[in-house]
C-alpha cells in the first residue's frame, strides 16, 4: 500500500478529548484545585492551595489528552507516541521495537494493525523506571492480535510512576488499525513485535506518533 515516509511524523490532529481510565486521577485534582479557588478569596490557606492546586490539575489535564488522529496508511503503524528506544531482533526471528514513552506524551495506545485481539494478558511486577532494561520485568499487559501478517504481539509496560495499565477492549474484539485500544498512566514503554521477513521503517531516537508514524517498510 502506498505511503510516503517522514523521518518527523506529523501529529494529526482534529480534535482532543480526555482518555478513558482517567477519571481516578482527573476528578479528585480538578474538585480540589475547583474548591480552592473558590475559598480562596475569604482563606489565606485556601490560597496558598490554589496556585499549586490548578497547577497540578491542568498538568493532569494535559497529561489525559487524548486527541484525534488522522490514521495512516501503512502495513503496521506505532501504537503509541515516544521515542523509539530500541530495535532488536528476536530469537524466534521477529523484531521487538520498543517505544518509550514520557510523561509528556499521549498515553493512549493504540492498535498497529486491524485484526482481532486474540488474548490479553495482564502480568504483575514492578515498577522500574521504564528506560532501564529492568523494566522487562515491570507490571505489563501482553496483547496478541489475529492479523494479516500473522499473530502480532504488543506489549504495554508500566514505568515507574505508572501504576495500571488500562485496556479498553476485551479478548475477541475485531479492532480497525488506528483504534484505541488501551491507557498507560504516567511514564511508561510499548513493545512491538514485528514478524520474520518485515523490515523496520524506524530508527533508533525518531520520535514516533500512535496511529500516524508507520513502522514497516515496503
Amino acid at each position: 500500500m502506498p505511503h510516503s515516509q517522514t523521518s518527523a511524523p506529523r501529529d494529526s490532529r482534529v480534535g482532543v478529548r480526555l482518555a478513558r481510565g482517567a477519571s481516578p486521577w482527573l476528578l479528585p485534582t480538578v474538585a480540589t484545585a475547583a474548591v480552592s479557588l473558590v475559598r480562596a478569596r475569604r482563606s489565606g490557606a485556601a490560597k496558598a492551595v490554589a496556585v499549586p492546586a490548578t497547577a497540578l490539575a491542568a498538568g493532569m489535564l494535559w497529561f489525559f489528552r487524548d486527541p484525534e488522529r488522522e490514521i495512516a496508511q501503512g502495513r503496521v503503524i506505532s501504537p503509541a507516541d515516544g521515542v523509539v528506544q530500541s530495535i532488536m531482533p528476536w530469537k524466534d526471528g521477529r523484531t521487538r521495537v520498543a517505544i518509550f514513552m514520557s510523561p509528556l506524551n499521549v498515553h493512549v495506545n493504540r492498535a498497529p494493525l486491524a485484526g482481532t485481539v486474540t488474548s490479553v494478558e495482564h502480568i504483575p511486577g514492578g515498577f522500574v523506571p521504564a528506560f532501564n532494561k529492568e523494566s522487562e520485568n515491570n507490571e505489563r499487559v501482553v496483547w496478541h492480535f489475529d492479523t494479516e501478517l500473522g499473530d502480532i504481539e504488543m506489549i504495554q509496560i508500566a514505568g515507574a510512576v505508572a501504576r495500571r495499565i488500562v485496556p479498553y477492549v476485551p479478548q475477541g474484539t475485531k479492532v480497525e488499525q488506528g483504534e484505541r485500544i488501551g491507557l498507560i498512566r504516567f511514564g511508561s514503554r510499548v513493545d512491538l513485535y514485528l514478524p520474520e521477513g518485515v523490515e523496520v521503517a524506524v530508527e533508533v531516537g525518531q520520535k514516533t506518533v500512535a496511529g500516524v508514524t508507520r513502522i514497516d517498510r515496503d
